[in-house]
């Protein structure tokens, strides 16, 4: 860690200054300032681009534009506008912390970072943020684009994964972390992160913390954050059956809630393709009119790749809504039901004739 520390003050008010001038001020979440609305916004912006975010964010508040709402519906339907946004326990643990605002906190969100943090799927940075923008208070936030800011400027060694290194950067965001002006600080230093200190292409010409940023003076900006260890992510194969009734409706299956795709509906699974025929026999007494294999892709999650082999079932006949059940359906791609899709189910239906 350097010896000598900037001055507080001044790094604030650099950064509230270069946010006056320059900073994004028009983004949905930024108006009509409300918990619920930060809420929304801070928990899809976790491991998500704002760019991405802007779309589903305007869907969602305008489905669900209260806590009440969201908490009234039902898990497809959250999980429905969630559909191609990724990491779904978020929208889960958005529903589910819905529910216990409006069924043990009387529809009101607690307005500490301490009460906010007994919410699923809210951490303290998270918390710090909501308690700052929604509330104007002063409180601490650290996530990945500050992480970013502040390992360079203090050429913080080390992966931020690391507990050490991410105390340690925990601490030095609660030592610039004004009195004043809180809500505006706590936007403008993760819009610093996402504008001008990128991850690849860092604008450090523009950037308001450039005379003592000590990663800059090294000439090591990219050296900071220190990058996660990486190792060979396994991968793992599946079969996809896209089964067809003669109608063209499609079998969907929704999943375990734990798990990957956890609560989703995606097509069923076979570890072999030879097994199609015997499935469709199993499952409806029906040999199929067709069996075809569709073009097979991969899907990447953090921690192993998927490698997926559709195969496409044409029965001869319509099953019938007789033989659905509650976590089973025939999905109709003219009218589709408002459930929530696995990305690469979503994608493969997109891309069926």
């Amino acid at each position: 860690m350097p010896a000598v520390k900037p001055t507080k003050t001044t790094f604030a008010h650099r950064v509230l200054n270069w946010f006056d001038h320059h900073g994004r001020k028009d983004l949905p979440w930024q108006s009509d300032i409300t918990p619920y609305r930060v809420w929304v916004s801070e928990i899809m912006l976790q491991q998500t681009q704002v760019k991405t975010v802007i779309p589903y964010f305007e869907r969602f508040t305008s489905t669900f534009p209260t806590v009440a709402a969201l908490a009234s519906a039902t898990e497809d339907e959250v999980l429905h506008l969630w559909t191609g946004l990724g990491y779904y326990a978020r929208g889960r643990n958005l529903h589910r912390a819905a529910q216990f605002v409006c069924n043990h906190l009387q529809g009101e969100f607690p307005d500490t970072v301490e009460g906010l943090c007994e919410l699923p799927g809210v951490g303290s940075s998270t918390a710090g943020a909501i308690v700052s923008i929604a509330f104007k208070r002063r409180a601490v936030i650290l996530d990945g684009n500050v992480k970013r800011v502040l390992a360079r400027y203090r050429a913080v060694d080390g992966w931020p994964g690391k507990t050490a290194v991410h105390d340690a950067l925990w601490q030095i965001a609660d030592e610039y972390t004004p009195a004043q002006r809180s809500a505006d600080y706590t936007q403008a230093i993760m819009d610093l992160g996402a504008t001008l200190c990128t991850r690849a292409a860092p604008a450090c010409e523009r950037c308001p913390l450039r005379a003592d940023c000590q990663a800059l003076a090294m000439g090591a900006q990219k050296s900071f954050p220190g990058k996660k260890p990486r190792k060979a992510l396994p991968v793992r194969s599946t079969v996809f059956i896209v089964a067809r009734a003669a109608n063209g409706e499609i079998w969907l299956e929704r999943r375990p809630r734990s798990g990957i795709w956890g609560g989703l509906w995606c097509f069923p699974e076979l570890e072999d393709v030879a097994l199609a025929s015997d499935w469709c026999l199993d499952r409806w007494g029906l040999e199929p009119e067709q069996v075809s294999a569709l073009p097979g892709f991969r899907h990447t999650f953090s921690h192993y790749h998927l490698d997926i082999s559709p195969v496409q079932v044409r029965l001869p006949s319509n099953p019938g809504a007789v033989m659905e059940a509650r976590d089973r359906l025939w999905y109709n791609r003219r009218q589709p039901a408002a459930i929530g899709l696995a990305a690469p189910v979503a994608s493969l239906l997109d891309r069926l004739d």
